[in-house]
């Protein structure tokens, strides 16, 4: 079962920059209430794109640089990034099918 994984300032680069598949990285903070309403959609979205696409969460107050290198200024923020460049992103909490778009679009 696929489930999105941690990526830190530390790894960053090698876990999305440098990966083969398309990344929707999820820009969270534990005290964030939409970032726990987009959460279990995340959850779903890694299950049905597994295989296809990966799925990163950081966590924005344990790796701020990585944020602010993104212009990160609010969250949650998905950013789909594609051959190590961001190609799009969504702030805030949207439903599944909005989500579902973007990473088709990405994917096509």
């Amino acid at each position: 079962m696929a489930h999105p994984f941690p990526a830190s300032d530390a790894d960053f680069d090698e876990m999305v920059l440098k990966s083969d598949l398309p990344v929707l990285v999820d820009f969270w903070a534990d005290w964030c209430g939409p970032c726990k309403m987009i959460a279990p959609i995340v959850d779903e979205l890694s299950e049905e794109y597994d295989g296809v696409m990966q799925f990163a969460k950081v966590d924005v107050d344990a790796n701020p640089s990585t944020a602010m290198a993104y212009g990160v200024r609010s969250i949650p923020t998905l950013l789909l990034f594609k051959g190590g460049q961001p190609i799009d992103q969504v702030v805030g909490a949207v439903p599944k099918g909005a989500l579902k778009k973007k990473i088709d679009s990405a994917l096509g």
